[in-house]
């Protein structure tokens, strides 16, 4: 199973604030319901196409509550599951299983769905040689998790954060006076690569000029990104405006990348659910 972009210190956190937010002082219910020493086997399946991710992360939620339990996976994080398929199977105490059943599944929900909606996009631009691309627009606290489920579905990790990678934007570009005059800017400041972003042609030849190492074209048209593509030095992203109805166009321009930010700001979770098949 591919390894999560969390240490285990991290993954330890995220864990305990999950529980803390959903157990609290203690499951009442499931108390109240099942004896302490019974045990049953269930299975987490699929109930409809998609591509798994997170299961690392609800493993490590079951594990918190119930150490000793028996954990098989028959699908794992990249691969495809369909309606009816168990993606894993776990057996050990119910009220445990019980009590981790929501966490567990509302990561693996929201990560495949994350995971899927990417696949989706990769096969819509496939045998272009343009590569999807991931953006900064996730939800506070999940963006590692998020952006390791993009690479489950096929894409590509952008930037991870204002630390990693300089990106030249419009407010940048307004505040330091110009393009030319925020790549100098950003040269004298720091060795990383710069990425400069175009909202026009003239942009992005200034820019190129500047000495930008790529360029992100901002809501251009396809006649646009052809010509930014025919002139161009370094590579191009094209950003804004892309879907599932366009992408296979902008693509078909020549572009390098397509980033697209609905990949983690507006994937719908998955159907996953969690079923008793027997008492232990």
């Amino acid at each position: 199973m591919p390894d999560l972009p969390l240490s285990p210190e991290a993954l330890d956190d995220f864990i305990t604030r999950t529980l803390a937010e959903d157990v609290g002082t203690g499951d009442v219910t499931a108390e109240a319901t099942i004896p302490a020493d019974a045990r049953f086997r269930a299975r987490i399946a699929a109930r409809e196409i998609l591509v798994v991710a997170g299961l690392p992360v609800a493993i490590a939620i079951v594990r918190r509550l119930a150490p000793g339990a028996e954990i098989e996976v028959l699908v794992g994080d990249g691969e495809t599951a369909r309606p009816g398929d168990t993606v894993l199977r776990m057996d050990g105490p119910a009220r445990a299983l019980l009590t981790a059943e929501r966490s567990a599944l509302n990561i693996l929900q929201h990560l495949s769905g994350v995971a899927t909606l990417t696949r989706t996009y990769v096969d819509a631009i496939a045998g272009t040689g343009a590569r999807l691309l991931d953006t900064r627009k996730t939800i506070p606290g999940l963006r590692l998790l998020e952006k390791y489920a993009v690479k489950m579905g096929g894409g590509t990790n952008h930037r991870m954060g204002l630390y990693d990678a300089v990106l030249i934007k419009d407010n940048h570009i307004a505040v330091a006076g110009g393009v030319t005059a925020a790549i100098s800017a950003c040269r004298a400041h720091t060795a990383l690569k710069v990425q400069v972003e175009c909202d026009t042609l003239e942009q992005a030849r200034e820019a190129i000029a500047a000495g930008a190492d790529s360029l992100l074209l901002d809501n251009m048209t396809l006649d646009q990104l052809r010509e930014a593509v025919a002139f161009a030095t370094v590579p191009l992203e094209a950003s804004g405006g892309v879907n599932l109805r366009t992408i296979r166009g902008i693509a078909e321009t020549g572009v390098d990348y397509i980033s697209v930010g609905r990949l983690t700001q507006s994937a719908p979770a998955i159907d996953l659910g969690m079923d008793f098949e027997s008492l232990g």
